[in-house]
């Protein structure tokens, strides 16, 4: 019998809901990375979208598929990703990453927009089980960084790690006459991250003290995603590689991240992330 591969690990960039009916040179770099990895048993996804006070991973047989979001057209609101759960990987997590505690949620959330929306491109037919693990919002970088590292041991048993976020988010700054343009200071700090994903991802939480951290990251849920993946990096001794990068708005960076995995070029239509319904106010667009 073959040794399980080692997974590889990814961070997204997953911008607008509207990505996940989108056809986009994003969407088709996810769909570029789940084509080449080996098939995982499991993915345990962390999503800016489930950011409270606690540690909790998803631990139902059947995730629902959750819409945290408004103003958005009905087909988005239709979307459904039926993928199992995997209960078990609840107390995998839970040995991994011991003496940190971690809840088992048997009811309270399911799959968000941050893991459904990028998995929906990167493996359609929804049929690999899917995790969540929540993002304690009272930690600092420093802690998320470690937990990263310590999930490791799971890519040894078959489980992809998927960090889902934006490195850049500011939706008070986005700018509708700039699609897929970004801001001085949001490229600048995007370059930044980028030279320490590709070179130090242990030092990713250094990027506190960049000059453009606060308006780069506003509130820190869209960035914490990034440093579970830069402590997988960490953990193993490796760097990561760009997946695809750009931007949106003026002030979201699309920029995606894998880790130990092999993808071609994706191919696409060249476009842009899809828009944001700009006619709402910035903070219910729910990116």
């Amino acid at each position: 019998m073959s040794a399980t591969p080692l997974m590889p690990a990814a961070f997204l960039g997953h911008g607008s809901p509207m990505n996940a009916l989108e056809r986009n040179r994003y969407t088709e770099a996810w769909r570029a990375f789940g084509a080449a990895v080996p098939r995982p048993r499991a993915i345990l996804a962390v999503s800016a979208h489930w950011y409270v006070n606690g540690l909790a991973v998803t631990a139902m047989p059947r995730p629902r598929t959750i819409h945290d979001f408004y103003g958005f057209p009905q087909a988005l609101f239709d979307v459904q990703y039926p993928a199992p759960g995997l209960p078990e990987l609840a107390q995998e997590v839970a040995d991994a990453i011991s003496p940190d505690r971690v809840g088992a949620d048997l009811d309270g959330w399911g799959l968000d927009h941050g893991t459904w929306g990028v998995l929906v491109h990167a493996f359609p037919d929804a049929d690999i089980p899917v995790v969540q693990l929540s993002i304690d919002a009272r930690k600092p970088l420093d802690w998320h960084l470690q937990l990263g590292a310590k999930l490791a041991a799971l890519r040894e048993r078959g489980v992809l790690i998927v960090g889902s976020g934006n490195v850049v988010h500011n939706l008070r700054a986005m700018d509708r006459h700039q699609p897929d343009g970004g801001f001085d200071w949001a490229q600048r700090f995007d370059d930044a991250a980028r030279a320490l994903m590709t070179e130090r991802p242990h030092d990713v939480p250094s990027l506190a003290s960049h000059r453009d951290y606060k308006l780069a990251v506003p509130t820190d849920e869209h960035f914490l995603p990034l440093l579970y993946v830069a402590g997988l990096a960490s953990a193993a001794g490796k760097t990561t590689d760009v997946l695809v990068d750009g931007y949106a708005l003026g002030s979201l960076s699309m920029t995606a991240y894998t880790l130990q995995a092999h993808c071609p070029e994706a191919t696409g239509d060249g476009g842009g992330a899809a828009p944001i319904d700009t006619t709402l106010p910035p903070e219910d667009a729910n990116v």
